[in-house]
């Protein structure tokens, strides 16, 4: 799972990426408007956000995020510890709020809590689609007794599919999720490994589940499908 760390503090903002590391894949930006850019990608499971930011303050940056519809979970994570910043922060759209200083097992729970709770599913690092699993923490996947082997990039297109299952992704929301907005290569390797992906899941039928929308991307779908 991928996580947008929004904090003007370059030693805290590594802090938090030591911290949750072993379970998210971390993206780090340090103001405010580089932040509201990378959100806007609607990529991300999670956003830990700062308030007080350079350019723009972390209010602003998810009220423009709520603004566009985009409703992936937010933490405040802040010093401003009042009542009324608290009260502020929930009704511009925020899921949680953390005082700083903070003790770094509760940023983790807090952030567990809120990946469960949008994405349904996750459990002690085990993302759940019928009979096939995902261990997010060793990247191992299973249907039944039987492990499947998944390259990691075919892993990550997996674990995004499941987390927006019944949710139509197009080519640029996944070729920047899993290769990264800024990778030198084109969305033309989301096909491919689609592809590959969908070959490794028909000895057990699994590929029925992935619904291609020809021009526009993929949805993994609950119910078994053909492809248009």
């Amino acid at each position: 799972m991928k996580i947008l760390i929004i904090e003007d503090d370059q030693y805290l903002s590594n802090t938090i990426v030591e911290t949750i590391g072993d379970l998210f894949e971390t993206v780090q930006a340090f103001e405010g408007e580089e932040g509201l850019y990378l959100a806007c990608q609607n990529i991300y499971d999670a956003i830990i956000l700062d308030i007080m930011l350079p350019n723009m303050n972390g209010y602003d940056v998810l009220k423009e995020l709520r603004k566009q519809n985009i409703t992936t979970p937010v933490i405040f994570l802040t010093a401003k510890d009042g009542i009324d910043d608290k009260i502020h922060g929930f009704k511009v759209g925020a899921d949680d709020y953390l005082v700083k200083p903070f003790h770094r097992e509760e940023l983790l729970l807090r952030l567990e809590a809120i990946v469960r709770r949008s994405v349904g599913g996750f459990n002690e690092n085990i993302l759940s689609f019928k009979d096939l699993k995902l261990n997010i923490k060793n990247k191992t996947a299973t249907i039944g007794n039987d492990s499947i082997k998944l390259n990691g990039k075919q892993f990550d297109l997996l674990e995004y599919l499941i987390n927006n299952k019944n949710t139509i992704l197009t080519k640029e929301q996944i070729f920047d999720r899993v290769w990264g907005f800024e990778s030198e290569t084109s969305n033309t390797v989301v096909e491919v490994y689609a592809s590959h992906l969908r070959k490794n899941l028909k000895k057990y039928h699994y590929d029925q589940y992935i619904k291609t929308f020809r021009g526009l991307g993929y949805m993994l779908a609950e119910n078994g499908v053909t492809n248009e």
